[in-house]
């Protein structure tokens, strides 16, 4: 997310309370997020240009600081609006976020301020991490279905609890030698600006189960993609692919890019 998190945006039901208040979103806000920006977000936006343009509308769900709504908006030319469950998050982001039309508060699983199909696309990165149950997976999935129009396009970035304890350049998800069912806890270890590290508790959701949530929520065409380092050298800053040697990013890539349309 920019500079913002690698883990979840604060939307689902346990989100909120890792990064609460405004010391909560002062701490999202200073997340380095390198291996994001090399393998996650610019595959999000590639993926999203080919389908988003000036006159649509894009919904970030789980929009946190809005760094990568505002990035959005400004590559893609969209109409993009951001919603999340924290109003501190929200505050921050309306400060930082000029590109970005609107921001929208998220109560009760809902965002009542849109209307149904109201989305050509929506995008969600990193917020499925904070959900402890499949019911909560299912009720955020159920809401970014009602966002979107018949046939929108839905981009979903996450993490693979499969590659627990690896060190990347900017996280460590889990624990060396642990291995995580469906929902499991487990802390995530996220770089920050400053050089040092915070801890946050996530939730394990094996990117295999995605599809078939994605359908139960009424989605179709479910398609996943692992981007590796040699793709990122096409789509990523140049200058942030030359500044490391991403070693265990070459080895075990760990985030996935999940594509759905609405049925």
């Amino acid at each position: 997310m920019s500079e913002s998190a690698e883990g979840p945006g604060p939307a689902g039901d346990t989100g909120g309370a890792a990064w609460s208040g405004s010391e909560g979103a002062q701490a999202y806000a200073a997340v380095e997020a390198a291996t994001n920006w090399l393998l996650g977000y610019p595959f999000v936006f590639g993926t999203l240009s080919r389908r988003v343009g000036a006159g649509s509308v894009l919904v970030d769900y789980g929009c946190g600081p809005g760094k990568i709504a505002d990035r959005a908006a400004r590559r893609l030319g969209a109409y993009v609006i951001g919603v999340d469950i924290s109003p501190q998050i929200l505050a921050l982001a309306r400060t930082g976020a000029r590109a970005v039309a609107e921001f929208h508060l998220v109560e009760n699983g809902r965002v009542t301020a849109l209307a149904n199909g109201c989305a050509d696309a929506v995008m969600c990165n990193h917020v499925l991490a904070s959900l402890s149950t499949r019911e909560a997976v299912l009720d955020v999935l159920k809401e970014i279905r009602r966002l979107l129009r018949p046939g929108g396009l839905f981009v979903l970035l996450s993490t693979d609890p499969a590659h627990s304890g690896t060190e990347y350049a900017s996280l460590r998800i889990g624990e060396p030698g642990e291995e995580y069912g469906p929902g499991d806890q487990l802390t995530v270890r996220l770089l920050r600006t400053d050089g040092s590290w915070e801890e946050m508790s996530n939730h394990a959701w094996p990117v295999e189960l995605l599809p078939g949530l994605l359908e139960r929520a009424g989605f179709g065409d479910v398609a996943q993609h692992r981007p590796t380092v040699d793709e990122a050298s096409a789509v990523a800053d140049p200058d942030l692919v030359r500044s490391r040697r991403w070693r265990a990013e070459r080895v075990a890539p760990p985030l996935v890019v999940t594509t759905a349309a609405a049925v």
